[in-house]
């Protein structure tokens, strides 16, 4: 989502580069720069005046170490005022009550049926047992992607499909899930193509009966500054807890991540990146400040990482591993671990420095598809012993997985330095001589 402020901001901190020293002139430039890029990602226009006076006197009130180019200096003032910006520190969602109640808000289309089902697969990933509940009345499409999300999910989902009246229907739900031991219910409630006040009054008078614990209003974030606007609106009349930006995957420029938290002040406490129901990521100020400055956004990708770690799955690997046991099955199921993941561009873009590198490429969902397929045409023998796929095997595997030999030989070698590296990282006293090699070159180059 945010390439192209990248690629603006990077040209803007060009001007410093070279430059020995920050001075009024240097600093004037680069920060008009920032502010044309800002506004070209559609971020409010005081919103971009303001961030870049802050930036302007912070840079001109320090001192360059030595150690530090006025480039890096800068690039390091924009990203905390950035991380400011967007709230400066994350906002988890209020997990009290019994149930938690959580009321759903936002315009039609924004993708709030969708994350309602998201919400509920992450609380229950705490702990909590989620009820959904659909209050849309009006548009009989919304109690039915609501049900197929429930039923994808394996959670299950209030409706009263007679009942026309929103607010009885939330408050029976709210009763039901206490005598059958939910602890959470997720409001989904209706939208409109554009604010209108009967659809302010019936959302108003569903929150005053219900009493949330949050009110999350949903947004979709290539809307720009139009869903900044909206959120402003939502505020006023229900005075929300957090916001949710939808489709950050797609081609928003930017803005309303910007700028919804100076605007509104409220927090972000929500983005989407996908339709998957596990597309759905806790909102970090610092984080996002270094994606769109291109430092990627390790600490992401490790917890994602976390998210799918079997711990007892890792020991029984690390046992095949010693014995020099690993096989395709093992190997499939590494791929299938970092499906679970994410979407591949977008973890490729959280590690620093490989992000920009890619943003050119294009990195199909199915990039494991070929492997898979020629995995799944071997035979249980081929995959526990992988040192039998002889030549004549290989002709086999490619006809049956619709690839070429070159291809199943590429996978032969891949799996070989895999199994080898996996191998040396299993033996330390291989691992300390590795990492001793290194340094030595390391000295030498320098």
């Amino acid at each position: 989502m945010f390439e192209n402020l990248n690629d603006k901001l990077e040209r803007a901190f060009k001007v410093l580069k070279g430059q020995g020293q920050i001075t009024e002139i240097n600093v004037a430039e680069t920060t008009k720069e920032i502010r044309r890029a800002l506004l070209d990602a559609d971020v409010n226009f005081k919103t971009a005046k303001d961030f870049t006076d802050r930036v302007k006197a912070k840079a001109l009130g320090q001192n360059v170490l030595t150690s530090v180019s006025p480039g890096q200096l800068l690039t390091k003032i924009t990203h905390d005022e950035l991380a400011e910006l967007m709230g400066g520190q994350s906002a988890g969602l209020n997990m009290g009550g019994n149930p938690t109640v959580v009321l759903m808000s936002g315009l039609q289309g924004s993708g709030k049926t969708t994350f309602s089902g998201k919400l509920a697969n992450y609380i229950r990933k705490k702990g909590k047992r989620p009820l959904l509940v659909a209050c849309d009345v009006y548009r009989p499409a919304a109690i039915d992607q609501l049900e197929t999300l429930g039923k994808q999910l394996e959670i299950e989902v209030f409706s009263e499909r007679e009942n026309k009246d929103p607010v009885s229907i939330a408050k029976n739900a709210i009763a039901y899930a206490k005598t059958h031991g939910f602890t959470a219910v997720i409001v989904d409630t209706a939208g409109r193509l554009a604010i209108d006040e009967k659809m302010m009054d019936e959302i108003a008078a569903v929150k005053k009966a219900i009493q949330p614990q949050e009110t999350l209003f949903v947004v979709d974030a290539m809307t720009g500054q139009d869903a900044v606007n909206t959120a402003k609106a939502f505020n006023e009349r229900l005075n929300i807890d957090g916001v949710v930006l939808t489709k950050l995957d797609g081609d928003a420029r930017g803005g309303a991540a910007l700028s919804i938290r100076s605007v509104v002040n409220k927090p972000i406490k929500f983005i989407g990146t996908g339709e998957k129901m596990d597309a759905l990521d806790e909102f970090h100020p610092d984080r996002m400040a270094g994606r769109i400055l291109g430092m990627g956004d390790v600490v992401s990708l490790v917890e994602k990482a976390q998210e799918q770690f079997d711990e007892k799955a890792a020991r029984e690997l690390n046992k095949k591993i010693a014995k020099d046991q690993f096989g395709f099955d093992d190997f499939l199921e590494q791929i299938g671990q970092i499906k679970k993941m994410g979407n591949m561009k977008d973890l490729m873009g959280m590690i620093p420095g490989v992000g920009k590198a890619m943003k050119n490429m294009d990195i199909p969902d199915d990039a494991f598809k070929g492997i898979e397929a020629i995995i799944n045409s071997m035979t249980v023998e081929e995959r526990k012993n992988p040192s039998v796929i002889n030549g004549s095997r290989r002709a086999r595997l490619a006809k049956g997985s619709g690839t070429t030999i070159e291809v199943v030989n590429k996978l032969m070698k891949q799996f070989e330095e895999t199994r080898k590296m996996m191998k040396m990282m299993g033996d330390k006293t291989k691992m300390k001589a590795m990492m001793q090699q290194m340094q030595t070159a390391q000295g030498m180059r320098r």
